[in-house]
Protein backbone atom coordinates (compact mmCIF):
# COMPACT_ATOMS: atom_id res chain seq x y z
CA UNK A 1 0.00 0.00 0.00
CA UNK A 2 2.74 2.41 0.95
CA UNK A 3 4.67 1.84 -2.27
CA UNK A 4 1.55 2.31 -4.35
CA UNK A 5 0.57 5.46 -2.45
CA UNK A 6 3.89 6.96 -3.51
CA UNK A 7 3.47 5.63 -7.06
CA UNK A 8 6.70 3.71 -6.81
CA UNK A 9 7.37 0.58 -8.79
CA UNK A 10 8.95 -2.50 -7.26
CA UNK A 11 12.28 -1.60 -8.85
CA UNK A 12 12.00 1.99 -7.56
CA UNK A 13 11.51 0.88 -3.96
CA UNK A 14 14.30 -1.66 -4.30
CA UNK A 15 16.71 0.99 -5.54
CA UNK A 16 15.70 3.54 -2.89
CA UNK A 17 16.10 1.01 -0.10
CA UNK A 18 19.23 -0.67 -1.42
CA UNK A 19 17.75 -4.16 -1.81
CA UNK A 20 17.12 -6.30 -4.87
CA UNK A 21 13.84 -5.92 -6.73
CA UNK A 22 13.42 -9.69 -6.40
CA UNK A 23 13.41 -9.32 -2.61
CA UNK A 24 10.68 -6.65 -2.72
CA UNK A 25 8.64 -8.68 -5.20
CA UNK A 26 8.89 -11.92 -3.23
CA UNK A 27 7.89 -10.13 -0.02
CA UNK A 28 4.88 -8.42 -1.61
CA UNK A 29 3.63 -11.65 -3.16
CA UNK A 30 4.08 -13.60 0.06
CA UNK A 31 6.71 -15.88 -1.43
CA UNK A 32 9.41 -14.90 1.02
CA UNK A 33 10.03 -13.13 4.30
CA UNK A 34 12.45 -10.34 5.03
CA UNK A 35 15.54 -10.05 7.17
CA UNK A 36 15.06 -7.39 9.84
CA UNK A 37 17.68 -5.13 8.26
CA UNK A 38 16.00 -5.40 4.85
CA UNK A 39 12.58 -4.56 6.30
CA UNK A 40 14.06 -1.54 8.10
CA UNK A 41 15.76 -0.32 4.91
CA UNK A 42 12.45 -0.50 3.04
CA UNK A 43 10.59 1.16 5.89
CA UNK A 44 13.08 4.03 6.11
CA UNK A 45 12.95 4.57 2.34
CA UNK A 46 9.17 4.90 2.54
CA UNK A 47 9.14 7.06 5.69
CA UNK A 48 11.59 9.56 4.16
CA UNK A 49 9.00 10.04 1.41
CA UNK A 50 6.15 10.72 3.84
CA UNK A 51 4.73 7.31 4.71
CA UNK A 52 3.73 6.96 8.37
CA UNK A 53 3.57 3.44 9.82
CA UNK A 54 1.19 3.19 12.76
CA UNK A 55 1.22 0.97 15.80
CA UNK A 56 -2.12 -0.23 17.16
CA UNK A 57 -4.05 2.71 18.61
CA UNK A 58 -1.86 5.40 17.03
CA UNK A 59 -3.57 8.17 15.10
CA UNK A 60 -2.35 9.24 11.67
CA UNK A 61 -1.00 12.73 11.13
CA UNK A 62 -2.81 12.98 7.78
CA UNK A 63 -5.10 11.17 5.39
CA UNK A 64 -4.41 7.54 4.70
CA UNK A 65 -5.47 3.93 4.70
CA UNK A 66 -5.48 1.43 7.53
CA UNK A 67 -6.32 -2.25 7.65
CA UNK A 68 -8.72 -3.21 10.40
CA UNK A 69 -8.36 -6.47 12.27
CA UNK A 70 -9.74 -9.46 10.38
CA UNK A 71 -13.41 -10.15 10.76
CA UNK A 72 -15.04 -13.56 10.83
CA UNK A 73 -16.65 -14.58 7.55
CA UNK A 74 -19.96 -14.50 9.45
CA UNK A 75 -19.53 -10.75 10.04
CA UNK A 76 -19.39 -9.99 6.31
Amino acid sequence: MARNALRLGVRDLAELSGVSFTTVSRFETGKGGLQHTTAEAMRKALEVRGIQFLEAGQVALGSGVAIAKERDSQDV
